[in-house]
C-alpha cells in the first residue's frame, strides 16, 4: 500500500497489538485502507518502524514493549491518545506459543507465561482503552483467539488453554461493556505466518489439502475478518467468536 493510494481518513481510530508482522499487521493493513489511522504495538523496535514506513507514517504510529508490562500498556494507550486523541477500535493480537510438546511435561513457568501473554495482556489493554475512551464515547473490541481454543489442539495445549481462556474473556467483556463497546473474537485455523510455520513448513501442500477451501489462511483472511467486525456492518454483533477457518471444521468427525 502506497500513501498515495490511500483514501481520505476516516476520523476512527484504532490500536493493533502484535502488529509488527502476520495476523496483526494484516489488521492493520485493512484498517488503514478503509482511512483508519492506527497505533500499533511489538516487541521489536525496528520491525515495529519498518511496518510504519510500508504503512504511512502519517496514518500510523508505533510503540514498542512487552504485552504483558502494564507500563507498556499504558503508554500505548496514552501515545494513541496524544497523536489521534481516540481509540475506538482494540484489536488484541500480541500472543505467544514458546513450546512445541505434550501439555503433561509443561513447565507451568512457562504456561504463566503464555497466560500472561496472551489472556492477561489483552484484559489489560481492554481496561485501558475503555477507560480512556470507550467508556464514554463507544467503540469496539476484537480478540484474535484461534481454533485451537474451541478444539483440542495437541502438542500446543498450553496455547489452547489460553486461546479458550480469551474466547471467555470476549464474553465477560462484551456483557460488562455493552452497550457502549461491542466485544468480537475471531478464531482462526492456520495462517501463514512466521509464528505459526511449525504447523506448515516444508509440508504446506499436504496441510491446505486437508482445508475444503484447498488452501491455508493469509493475513489478510482475518485482517477482513476484524475490519467487518470494527465496522458499523456489525453494530448488532457482540460477544460472538467468528472461526475463521477454510472450513477446516466441516472435515471434524469425517473418515
Amino acid at each position: 500500500m502506497t500513501t498515495s493510494a490511500l483514501p481520505e481518513p476516516s476520523g476512527k481510530v484504532a490500536l493493533v497489538t502484535g502488529a509488527s508482522r502476520g495476523i496483526g499487521y494484516g489488521v492493520t493493513e485493512a484498517l488503514v485502507a478503509r482511512g483508519d489511522r492506527v497505533c500499533i504495538t511489538g516487541r521489536g523496535e525496528d520491525a515495529l518502524k519498518e511496518a510504519v514506513e510500508r504503512l504511512g507514517s502519517d496514518r500510523v504510529i508505533y510503540v514498542a514493549g512487552k504485552a504483558h508490562d502494564e507500563s507498556h500498556q499504558a503508554a500505548a494507550v496514552e501515545r494513541a491518545m496524544e497523536a489521534f486523541g481516540r481509540v475506538d477500535y482494540l484489536v488484541n493480537n500480541a500472543g505467544t506459543n514458546p513450546v512445541f510438546g505434550p501439555i503433561a511435561d509443561l513447565d507451568l513457568n512457562v504456561a504463566r507465561k503464555v497466560f500472561e501473554t496472551n489472556v492477561v495482556s489483552a484484559l489489560g489493554f481492554a481496561q485501558q482503552t475503555w477507560k480512556a475512551w470507550q467508556r464514554d464515547n463507544g467503540g469496539a473490541i476484537v480478540n484474535i483467539a484461534s481454533v485451537a481454543g474451541v478444539s483440542a489442539s495437541p502438542f500446543i495445549g498450553a496455547y489452547g488453554v489460553s486461546k479458550a481462556a480469551m474466547v471467555n474473556l470476549t464474553l465477560q467483556l462484551a456483557h460488562e461493556f455493552a452497550p457502549q463497546v461491542r466485544v468480537n473474537s475471531i478464531a482462526p485455523a492456520v495462517v501463514k505466518t512466521k509464528f505459526a510455520e511449525a504447523l506448515y513448513e516444508g509440508r504446506e501442500a499436504e496441510v491446505a489439502a486437508t482445508y475444503p477451501l484447498g488452501r491455508l489462511g493469509v493475513p489478510e483472511d482475518i485482517g477482513g475478518a476484524a475490519a467487518f467486525l470494527t465496522s458499523d456492518q456489525s453494530g448488532w454483533i457482540t460477544g460472538q467468536n467468528l472461526v475463521v477457518d477454510g472450513g477446516k471444521f466441516l472435515n471434524a468427525g469425517v473418515e
